[in-house]
């Protein structure tokens, strides 16, 4: 959705991580490794009902990052695929419009609605596209994506110059990135992101912006392990279960009393 004139950015004077939370980052692969325990556990989560669900990867990453979270929505019963654009450089000629073709074609194959998962600036493009075709997508999910406040609140914006070769705040400008689309969207966020201001993801409800079915659920999570992370994964399950018509906020699971651990600050 291309921005318009005199709109005002929100959440624009928090900072990029500092080195702490970076050199955190390394436990991205302790992360992963949690899956196979938490297995049991995750296959608890509700189960699919079938439809159509696309993820997104983060920058300079392909579909294969996001192949352990496919895997693991396919074993819960949803017909997932990848972005199938390569690696993401930023939005290359033709990718957007591959993109939402793509999204058309899937809706039109299976007559529902497509569910969209981004991871980072993958959420992006989700949250984008979803506002472009609000009448083909069923929601959107966004793990650990900068959408509200300054483009260079991140520490990957220069990487993101360097792939895409363009100048990150004129793109964020010819966007409306913290309005959120109009269909349900939730945002996983971390605190102890290292790459992403945590503040960028916080989704606001305000009228001009978000919605009823707008939410923010934080988990206990690195940049790089989001989207690898058991507790990521359950909260990204649950909402794809969320039914058309009876859309209802997150509630964090009774998992032996651990969900307000790993679920900080959701609601019971």
């Amino acid at each position: 959705m291309k921005k318009q004139s005199g709109t005002s950015k929100s959440n624009s004077g928090h900072t990029a991580p500092g080195m702490g939370l970076l050199a955190l980052e390394f436990r991205a692969f302790w992360e992963f490794g949690a899956v196979l325990p938490a297995w049991p556990a995750l296959q608890k989560a509700p189960a699919g009902d079938g439809h159509s669900v696309i993820v997104f990867p983060g920058l300079a990453a392909s579909d294969t990052s996001t192949v352990p979270l496919r895997k693991y929505l396919e074993s819960l019963g949803y017909d997932v695929t990848g972005w199938q654009q390569g690696s993401n450089f930023g939005p290359r000629a033709g990718v957007l419009e591959g993109i939402k073709r793509m999204v058309r074609e899937t809706y039109a194959a299976s007559g529902n609605k497509v569910s969209l998962v981004g991871w980072s600036l993958g959420g992006v493009y989700a949250r984008e596209i979803a506002k472009e075709l609000p009448d083909f997508v069923r929601c959107v999910i966004t793990l650990g994506t900068p959408f509200a406040g300054s483009p260079r609140s991140t520490n990957a914006w220069r990487l993101y110059e360097m792939v895409s070769g363009r100048d990150i705040e004129r793109e964020a400008d010819n966007f409306e990135l913290h309005k959120a689309p109009p269909v349900p969207t939730t945002s996983v966020y971390s605190k102890t992101d290292g790459i992403v201001a945590w503040q960028g993801s916080i989704q606001s409800k305000s009228p001009e912006l978000g919605h009823e079915q707008t939410e923010n659920i934080e988990v206990l999570a690195s940049h790089f392990g989001i989207g690898l992370n058991p507790s990521a994964w359950w909260a990204v399950a649950d909402r794809l279960s969320q039914t058309e018509s009876a859309w209802k906020p997150f509630r964090k699971p009774k998992m032996l009393g651990l969900g307000g651990i790993v679920f900080p600050g959701a609601s019971d």
